[in-house]
């Protein structure tokens, strides 16, 4: 499915989705003005098509203690497959490591980090991170506030 096949009801239902994805289909279905059939269809559709790739609850980090994210900057030492392989399986291992992004630019990965404090993250930073083989470099640096969080971008009706 690409973009240019998109109806108003399947973005509608997309919308709905990402911010109620307990919805039930009669309640998604009377929302978007369709009947539950062709909206469980339509689902169907993106789901099959990798458009809705699965449902999660979202969690408040900060209401479980995690109130410290921190973003970090790396460099390894090579960007040769086996030493990026090597540090994305490391990173996978590590539950502080919330996000991991292979960049593009003067820096290899960006990460999100998410712990209790400072403290916790110094720990993590020296006694975890830092022994991580290859790695030439590290930056971090601390949010002050979130100023617009998303899940995905939708369609534009």
């Amino acid at each position: 499915m690409i973009a240019t096949k998109f109806d108003p009801h399947d973005i509608a239902i997309l919308r709905l989705l990402q911010r109620e994805g307990r919805i039930s289909i009669n309640d998604l279905a009377e929302r978007v003005g369709l009947s539950p059939s062709p909206v469980a269809r339509r689902l169907r559709i993106l789901e099959e098509a990798g458009i809705v790739t699965g449902y999660a609850a979202l969690i408040d980090e900060a209401a479980l203690g995690y109130e410290f994210s921190v973003f970090v900057s790396v460099k390894l030492d090579r960007q040769v497959d086996d030493a990026l392989a090597r540090f994305e399986s490391a990173i996978r291992s590590f539950p502080e490591v919330v996000d991991c992004w292979l960049m593009t630019g003067n820096r290899d990965y960006l990460l999100r980090v998410a712990t209790r404090g400072l403290a916790d993250f110094e720990r993590f930073l020296t006694g975890t991170f830092t022994k991580i083989p290859g790695v030439a470099s590290i930056e971090s640096s601390i949010p002050l506030r979130r100023v617009k969080a998303g899940l995905a971008r939708t369609l534009d009706s």
